[in-house]
């Protein structure tokens, strides 16, 4: 780093961040969230500017992060590979020192974890996982403050992470970059994941790069990986960028649909979660998704809030 240079954070994973900053920057996405419902004009990031590079399709990633961006005061410009050089054999390398140079955030949805990696390499400015094969920590971040919003203290630092120890979350299909991140999140904050996946589909612990065996416990049968699990959550059985797989998918995934049986043997007061886009009657129930216990609009909303603490926190520190 040369001299006068300030650190850059990124955000490509959920192990980028320690636990007491996830402490602060879920009480910080409490007070967002709450500005923005009392229709508080809070503008932090006014002349920012956020590059969302898209190498895969996005609904929700697209929406949270550019609404976010101007909700803070901030402008986005929007990039896929078929309207850049990304896509027409420029390096990646040279890609992030241009695109660095005129920005001050990038958001990156794309396949290989290495690409996002190698572009944050060579980035003079901020990074953020908005998706990749391996991981989705944004995703994850929008979950655990979901169950704190529920289930806990979402607003002091302290009592942020508190109602996270010890909790069992349960996760019922692929062991794809959800499980992965996932597991992260078991590690750092403290609680137990139960895991359930069909044969050749398992949970890769050395990709989520966590060592502590004892926050990980993995069901053949997905009804025992729900038994007293405070939360439950699946995702679609064939991921983007694998629809060649689809139909055999299928086929392997039958008996993890996640049922009423299922939030029968968690916790009375468990919660549900679903990443969407769901298909109602393939990785889950209409009766599940739809129901009492699910909490999937919350969740997808709270993308949103989640991001706009985060870009905030990777631009300007700690407020207050």
């Amino acid at each position: 780093m040369k001299p006068g240079k300030a650190l850059i954070r990124h955000y490509l994973q959920f192990k980028d961040l320690r636990a007491e900053e996830y402490a602060y920057l879920l009480a910080r996405t409490t007070v967002i969230k709450q500005r923005f419902k009392n229709y508080e004009k809070y503008t932090p990031l006014v002349d920012r500017t956020l590059a969302m590079i898209f190498e895969k399709a996005s609904t929700r990633t697209r929406v949270s992060f550019e609404a976010g961006m101007y909700q803070m005061g901030g402008s986005v410009v929007n990039l896929t590979t078929g309207d850049s050089q990304l896509g027409r054999a420029e390096p990646i390398e040279d890609s992030a020192r241009v695109i660095s140079r005129m920005v001050d955030l990038v958001m990156i949805r794309t396949y290989e974890q290495t690409k996002i990696e190698a572009f944050a390499a060579h980035s003079r400015v901020p990074v953020i996982n908005g998706l990749t094969n391996e991981y989705h920590p944004c995703q994850i971040l929008a979950d655990v403050y979901t169950y704190i919003e529920h289930r806990g203290d979402a607003a002091t630092t302290g009592g942020a992470l508190a109602c996270l120890k010890g909790k069992v979350v349960a996760w019922v299909g692929d062991g794809n970059n959800m499980a992965n991140t996932w597991l992260q999140a078991a590690d750092i904050l403290g609680f137990t994941l139960h895991v359930s996946t069909p044969s050749g589909y398992e949970i890769d612990a050395k990709v989520a790069g966590v060592t502590n065996q004892a926050c990980l416990k993995v069901f053949d049968n997905p009804l025992d990986a729900c038994r007293g699990a405070h939360l439950v959550t699946t995702d679609v059985w064939t991921s983007m960028g694998y629809e060649a797989e689809n139909e055999a998918r299928k086929k392997a995934f039958a008996d993890w649909r996640v049922d009423r049986e299922m939030m029968a043997a968690a916790q009375p007061d468990a919660l549900f979660m679903h990443c969407l886009p769901a298909h109602r009657g393939e990785e889950v129930d209409a009766d599940v998704i739809d129901g009492p216990q699910s909490v999937v609009w919350d969740e997808a909303e709270n993308r949103m809030h989640v991001q706009k603490a985060l870009m905030e926190y990777l631009l300007l520190g700690r407020i207050g």
